[in-house]
């Protein structure tokens, strides 16, 4: 019996397009005032000499940094400094009201629904566990933060990767074959599977079918196993 359902985000609640199109074109416009405005705050240094790490370069300017930050945007690479001060920029344009997260309009009713019956809900993205509170916080449909008992990001490992789900289950107390996995990606869903939770594919428009796959084209389509 499924007690804990694990959620993709982009491609799966809400619209690749929402991202790639406002999210990240948001972010990698502010990035270079946001830099030199907070750069001197702890938090917004410490992923700065993250990254600086990542690019084994000490000495590296704040400006030269900067730039390759918009060139990992570009290339939408799952950086954790990245993504953590893509989720600081983001959180400026949700509370000042220039942005609202997408969500398909099935996921909060069927979201809520399963809520209700008990079955605790997750999130595990690529994007930082901020940027996800705020997507989820500043919904298109409301708050639907209170419908999550938790979330996860790359910090506990690549989506990709077998290990991640089992920590995953093992942090929320959970065994993997009383969990589900949703996402539109057959290499998490291989993944997910691999470490022994159940598995659906979320078909939005343009996600390209599995047959490996139990799939659904909404939420409330989707069948919990037994």
């Amino acid at each position: 019996m499924i007690r804990a359902i694990v959620t993709d985000i982009e491609g799966t609640t809400t619209s690749i397009s929402f991202v790639k199109e406002i999210l990240f074109p948001y972010a990698r416009e502010r990035l270079p005032r946001f830099v030199r405005e907070q750069g001197g705050v702890p938090e917004v240094r410490a992923q700065l000499d993250e990254a600086r790490r990542i690019l084994e370069d000490a000495e590296a300017s704040d400006e030269a940094i900067t730039a390759h930050l918009q060139a990992w945007i570009d290339q939408d690479r799952k950086l954790t400094p990245l993504k953590s001060l893509q989720g600081m920029i983001w959180e400026e344009g949700y509370r000042c009201g220039d942005l609202r997260g997408h969500v398909y309009p099935d996921a909060p009713a069927q979201l809520a629904r399963w809520h209700e019956q008990g079955i605790a809900l997750y999130v595990f993205s690529s994007g930082s566990v901020q940027a996800q509170r705020l997507l989820f916080g500043f919904s298109e449909a409301g708050d639907l933060t209170p419908l999550f008992s938790g979330y996860f990001d790359t910090r506990i490992g690549a989506k990709g990767d077998a290990r991640s789900y089992r920590a995953i289950a093992a942090e929320i107390r959970v065994q993997p074959e009383e969990m589900l996995f949703l996402s539109d990606l057959p290499a998490e869903l291989d993944a997910a599977r691999d470490a022994g939770l159940a598995t659906c594919q979320v078909l939005r428009p343009g996600t390209p079918k599995s047959a490996n796959f139990n799939a659904a084209e909404t939420f409330s389509q989707v069948v919990l196993p037994f």
